[in-house]
């Protein structure tokens, strides 16, 4: 409808309706009315039979349009007839504004706000007054439609003009869409105005109200509102209290919630369902499952039934919490207790499964849901699938995806993605590029994620010219590269050796305006580093800077080991003390490179202040940092020095690698063992290393020096319960031709005996003679030295009942030869 039709609306000077209502129907003017319904809704040339209609009629067709209006249920009709009332120039609309109301109550049934604003802006221009109701139905229809502003300024007109808020209806629409959108303070101001102006408020208004200020987390606000509104046309319910749990819910006030609860049953209230549910979900969250079981008796002794979402809810906080959920007894329950299980259900069950590893009862879920009737969702289904692309099982993971699409499911990006990523990290890097062309088959576009995770699988694999192509391809789909996406093409040139393709990208990527980040200039940083481009490292870095970003841990560390590998120690701490000039915490890698740079130089003394500097911050040196110090104390001869670590290694449960056991040795075996010896002897004020203490007495008893390196580190391995690392060790030790000896067996007995395992002999075989067997006897008690006396190993007792054992049966075997003699 133009505004050309409605500027030729004009006051109708001569109305024969005069004083009398204009709602007050006649039945001569009932009789047109149902006649113009009629002739709208059954003739095509309806113009023309209205016209007719009217001809011989005192009554004019406007006069009467407002009933017409009020009964009609056809929106495009109305808009016909109020057009054409338009072109009848001798015939104009009343001035009483009564057809105007009567069309925007019809507007507004139809939900029609394309039209208010033409018929709103007219009635101003013509200073014709809408009826009060009318504009209450427009409010309405307004918020309802989402028209928050314009349902607010139709208030406000309605305000001005009748001197009183809308009908209650209006202004609770009003309300609620103001609370939804959380505008709770204009809600507050309308509807205080609403209790000033003429007390027109009820409960579901201030309930409105008090559910606002319960969402924005201001639920003692909420409580009191409702306490003051007591009397003032609102009257307590259990909605109320409902609403005010759920609120100290939400924030996690769930003792506040409880106290509310036990009010509101000492105030003579039914809790309702709603209410049990709320109580419950807030007690899950918390983990406070006595709670949970307790309102769960409650609602069985007062007849309420449990429904499948409060379960629902019970079964993933339990998961959550790390409570063991028996599955099998869960769904029992549910079905005893006549609760039937929804897809939800068994999507929570599937979901936690496949966290806990159990894939296998994960999938028997997903058959036991179909065959129930239930349809599987991608909930159901993507888990699955990223479970057993984690195990590897790609071929399964790919098959559940085409039952899923079977089924009438259409994966989403989350799905596809899961599948992708999962076969990416299991190696798969050529399948999950054939599931990207599938998804895109389908409809489903990768986003930038999808294209980082198989840029980076492709870079891993060395495929650098197929993740250019990618690159490429995701900037045809207008697809904006992040700071991640840079970062892994970048560190993936870099890797492959060719970092003039990555000072390229990087160049590239800041003049299509794409902010690397932190994480994209570390990227490039640690490209420069790896070639010695130091210069040019530091030119990134301040281009960091300049470009309002502050360099993190992993900047300055890069840099300080790139200068470590230069062997330049001086622009290396320089670039340590400005790290820590700028409050940036130095880490592990840090530390380690600078303990690398001195240990290379041969400065000893300042790579142990540096590890005790380290110490000091709070900070764990990893394996990485004990290596260095032990292998560059062996290659310095400070053997002593070389074990200690080792020791201080063990003591805070950092494993050793191949590396660190190469180190000792070679360290042990390419030194004299008389050196070793005296070297122990020039420190016997302080406590020698056990590794050292044992290392001598091997050598003195006959042992070569390299099987004694081995046993040592065994026997240390052992003593600090890292068994399963000494075995990796001893198997390493036969692939080198060194077989297990007596030491080795009370060593891994040891180690057993620590762990708490009883059934020693299922770990390791006994083939030991009897002088063999008193040799690990006079190591194990040695050992036992070592070892506090609350932890005291039964390896010894087991160590002498085999030599008793071993005792008895040479007796035996030297009794039946002189029998036989």
């Amino acid at each position: 409808m133009s505004k050309t039709l409605l500027s030729r609306i004009k006051p109708l000077h001569n109305s024969k309706l005069g004083s009398t209502s204009p709602y007050l129907v006649s039945p001569r003017t009932k009789k047109l009315v149902n006649e113009t319904i009629h002739i709208l809704k059954t003739h095509q040339q309806w113009q023309e039979s209205i016209d007719a209609l009217y001809a011989d009629e005192e009554t004019c067709v406007s006069e009467i349009s407002h009933h017409v209006f009020d009964r009609l249920h056809d929106l495009q009709l109305g808009l016909k007839f109020f057009d054409w009332l338009f072109k009848q120039q001798p015939r104009r609309f009343p001035s009483n504004g009564y057809a105007y109301s009567s069309f925007l109550k019809l507007l507004a049934r139809f939900r029609a706000s394309d039209y208010f604003e033409n018929v709103l802006e007219n009635i101003k221009t013509e200073d014709i007054k809408p009826t009060h109701e009318a504009l209450s139905a427009v409010i309405r229809a307004c918020a309802d439609s989402g028209l928050v502003d314009k349902a607010i300024e139709l208030y406000y007109f309605v305000v001005e003009l009748y001197n009183c808020v809308p009908n209650v209806f209006a202004c609770n629409s009003l309300l609620d869409v103001l609370a939804k959108a959380k505008r709770t303070e204009v809600a507050r101001q309308v509807y205080n105005e609403m209790v000033e102006r003429d007390g027109c408020v009820d409960n579901y208004s201030t309930c409105i109200i008090v559910r606002g200020l319960c969402n924005e987390g201001k639920v003692e606000e909420g409580r009191k509102l409702m306490e003051e509104s007591w009397g003032k046309g609102c009257v307590p319910n259990i909605v109320f209290y409902n609403t005010l749990i759920h609120g100290y819910c939400k924030k996690g006030d769930v003792g506040s919630a409880n106290l509310l609860f036990k009010e509101l049953k000492m105030k003579g209230f039914l809790a309702s369902l709603e209410t049990y549910g709320t109580m419950i979900n807030g007690f899950c969250k918390k983990g406070n499952f006595k709670a949970v079981n307790g309102l769960l008796m409650e609602m069985k002794e007062r007849g309420l039934k449990v429904n499948v979402q409060v379960c629902n809810n019970i079964i993933d906080a339990q998961y959550k919490h790390g409570f063991k959920v028996k599955m099998g007894e869960t769904v029992r329950w549910m079905i005893k207790n006549d609760i039937e299980l929804d897809i939800t259900t068994y999507n929570t069950l599937i979901n936690s499964s496949c966290k806990d590893g159990k894939v296998e009862k994960a999938d028997q879920l997903l058959e036991h849901a179909i065959k129930r009737g239930l349809t599987p969702n991608r909930f159901s289904y993507t888990p699955l699938i990223h479970a057993y692309c984690r195990r590897g099982n790609y071929s399964r993971a790919s098959s559940l995806l085409i039952e899923m699409t079977e089924r009438g499911q259409k994966p989403d990006l989350v799905t596809y993605g899961s599948l992708i990523h999962g076969l990416v990290t299991s190696g798969e890097v050529d399948a999950a590029l054939t599931v990207r062309d599938k998804m895109v088959e389908r409809g489903v576009m990768p986003d930038v994620a999808i294209y980082n995770v198989l840029m980076n699988g492709l870079c891993k694999k060395g495929r650098i010219p197929v993740a250019k192509l990618l690159f490429a391809e995701m900037l045809d789909q207008k697809l904006q590269p992040d700071a991640f996406v840079c970062a892994t093409l970048v560190d993936g040139f870099v890797r492959n050796g060719n970092i003039t393709e990555a000072i390229e990208l990087f160049k590239l990527t800041i003049e299509k305006d794409v902010d690397p980040g932190v994480v994209g200039f570390n990227a490039m940083i640690k490209g420069y580093c790896k070639f010695g481009m130091m210069e040019d490292a530091l030119s990134c870095m301040n281009r960091l800077i300049k470009g309002q970003s502050v360099p993190d841990e992993f900047t300055y560390s890069t840099i300080i080991h790139g200068y470590v590998k230069q062997h330049d120690m001086t622009s290396a701490l320089r670039m340590f003390r400005q790290m820590v000039k700028q409050k940036c915490k130095p880490n592990v890698v840090t530390y380690t490179s600078l303990i690398n740079g001195f240990c290379s130089k041969g400065d000893l003394t300042m790579a142990e202040k540096t590890f005790k500097e380290m110490h000091s911050c709070g900070l764990v040196p990893n394996v990485i940092t004990y290596s260095i110090l032990i292998g560059s104390f062996c290659k310095d001869g400070n053997l002593r020095k070389a074990a200690l670590f080792f020791e201080l290694m063990l003591m805070a449960k950092c494993i050793p690698n191949d590396v660190t056991f190469n180190y000792l040795v070679n360290g042990f075996s390419n030194k004299a063992p008389s050196l070793i010896s005296n070297e122990a002897n020039d420190s016997q004020q302080e406590k020698k290393p056990m590794f050292l203490e044992f290392f001598e007495r091997m050598i003195s008893d006959g042992w070569a020096q390299k099987p004694a390196a081995y046993n040592c580190i065994l026997l240390c391995l052992c003593r600090h319960r890292m068994l399963q690392t000494a075995f990796e060790l001893r198997d390493r030790m036969v692939s080198k031709g060194f077989l297990p000896d007596s030491v080795s067996f009370a060593a891994l007995l040891h180690g057993i005996c620590l762990e708490g395992e009883s059934e020693w002999r299922a770990m390791i075989s006994c083939d030991l003679n009897e002088h063999e067997l008193q040799i690990a006897v006079k190591y194990s008690h040695i050992l036992n030295q070592y070892i506090p006396e609350g932890e005291r190993s039964k390896a010894s007792l087991s160590l002498q009942a085999l030599v008793e054992q071993n005792k008895s049966q040479n007796q035996q075997v030297h009794d039946l030869r002189v029998l036989v003699q």
